[in-house]
């Protein structure tokens, strides 16, 4: 009698959470996050060409891609409108640079009511601090790697 009940309300908590799940189209989400992420892109284009049209090489213009790309994303991030682009677009916002970016900058917003010291100063390199310092570590154990090994007369 008790593994009837119990099957019964198995079943009636299966109902439940199909009932509440969302239902997600895999096409509609690819399609959002190519038409956000390529969005992105052709605006990261659009700069790096005017800046050459203005006389820069492409590296400078690349450069400064990047940085109009990050600032726009921290103002839009600041704004409340990253997050909603975020949700439309998936991962259409995430790979490009500009998610990088958000990802540094919502903490802090999240956390600037607790002051500058321990909200934003604390708060700031949540997801980003792994990344610089791993990247950071990275790089000094590579360098090492070549300093010994050019010692040693191998490079």
């Amino acid at each position: 009698m008790a593994d009837i009940i119990q099957e019964k309300k198995n079943q009636e908590y299966n109902e439940y959470v199909k009932k509440v799940t969302p239902t997600h189209s895999l096409w509609t989400n690819m399609w959002h996050a190519f038409a956000v992420g390529g969005a992105i892109c052709v605006i990261g284009q659009g700069i790096i060409n005017t800046g050459m049209s203005w006389g820069l090489d492409e590296k400078t213009a690349g450069t400064w891609c990047s940085v109009l790309l990050v600032l726009l994303s921290v103002v839009l991030t600041g704004c409340g409108i990253y997050q909603r682009l975020a949700k439309f677009g998936g991962a259409g916002t995430l790979v490009p640079i500009t998610g990088f970016a958000n990802s540094v900058a919502a903490p802090a917003i999240e956390f600037q009511k607790e002051g500058q010291v321990f909200g934003i100063g604390c708060k700031i390199f949540t997801i980003a601090g792994p990344v610089i310092l791993y990247g950071i570590f990275a790089g000094w154990v590579l360098g090492l790697i070549y300093w010994i090994c050019k010692l040693a007369g191998i490079v």
